[in-house]
């Protein structure tokens, strides 16, 4: 009997239908397509539309779309993680909901927020239920409805963000694929370059925090770019010195997409083309959760049996981490 590993074995992703274009952008904020385009890479992003429409019903759609390719029911499901910055409620867990809405009776679940490093610190907690055996089948969703907390006046924030959920499932293999290693590190202090000033219990809603849009992404952009730039960087660098991988070793990173000049530094840094980079930031923009999750279904096609992937994610906090995969299918 061989080492459990937990590999993915079906991934799925989901993008609301309405396309924000950078030449609608210029009819809301002060800004131009040139200027988006040239600091960030985004052209375009998905908004979800509907009233009382929240991240859990983007999910559905994901996970369901899972389920049908992978062959099994939603009973089958025995844990879900739903990473997420955008939760349908402060509670219950979105992953209730979840479960609720896709009939997944049997799966107990709860929500992680890591901010835009969510989904790699839930498919790394994740694994740990497959490998000590004590669950077979684990959902991870990764996904947010970051339109609802973004203030569409604040022309530093409002470009970059979209709205977009992806999901895998995580099984026991013992042929020597799936998730091999991960590196997982955050910094508090970086919190007051960026987060969200209130709606939490240090600064409940009120008249004022409103009125102020405090519930809205608050960034300090130049300094969040050079410590996403640097960290992201080194932590995929380290975990393919650790595990003694090459650039020619690496068949794809899959970096989380919150800037084109980030991803592209990263990239340069484990010494590989634009050819192995998964790239689609220029569609859906950042949508935080969703944007590691969303690539892989984006590049299922392409992936091969035994491909060695490097996921890497900076975000708010500071989070930041990097996982080595082989895809398993």
């Amino acid at each position: 009997m061989g080492k459990i590993h937990a590999a993915i074995t079906a991934v799925n992703g989901y993008v609301p239908d309405y396309v924000l274009t950078n030449k609608e952008m210029e009819s809301i904020v002060d800004t131009t397509d040139e200027w988006i385009t040239s600091r960030t890479g985004i052209k375009e992003r998905r908004i979800l539309k509907g009233e009382g429409l929240g991240t859990s019903d983007m999910a559905i759609h994901a996970v369901n779309g899972l389920l049908k390719k992978r062959g099994i029911s939603a009973d089958e499901i025995e844990l879900i993680i739903f990473c997420t910055t955008t939760p349908d409620l402060p509670f219950p867990a979105s992953a209730n909901i979840l479960a609720d809405k896709i009939g997944a009776k049997n799966a107990w679940g709860y929500d992680l927020q890591a901010a835009c490093s969510g989904f790699i610190f839930g498919i790394s907690t994740a694994s740990q239920f497959i490998e000590s055996g004590k669950h077979k089948k684990v959902l991870v969703v990764g996904g947010d409805k970051m339109s609802s907390i973004i203030n569409y006046k604040d022309r530093t924030t409002c470009i970059i963000f979209g709205d977009g959920c992806g999901a895998v499932l995580l099984e026991p293999n013992e042929e020597g694929y799936g998730i091999m290693d991960s590196i997982l590190k955050s910094d508090g202090s970086g919190m007051q370059y960026l987060h969200q000033k209130a709606g939490g219990s240090a600064r409940p809603a009120s008249h004022e925090t409103i009125n102020n849009n405090e519930h809205s992404v608050y960034q300090e952009g130049q300094t969040v770019f050079k410590f996403a730039v640097t960290n992201m960087a080194d932590v995929a660098a380290e975990i393919m010195e650790r595990n003694q991988l090459t650039s020619e070793d690496v068949a794809w990173l899959v970096p989380h997409q919150a800037n084109k000049r980030i991803i592209d530094a990263t990239a340069s840094r484990m010494g590989l083309g634009s050819e192995k980079v998964m790239i689609n930031i220029q569609r859906y923009g950042n949508t935080t959760n969703g944007t590691i999750p969303l690539c892989l279904w984006e590049w299922e096609s392409q992936l091969k049996k035994g491909d060695n992937i490097i996921l890497a994610a900076f975000g708010g906090g500071f989070t930041w981490g990097s996982v080595y995969l082989k895809w398993a299918y």
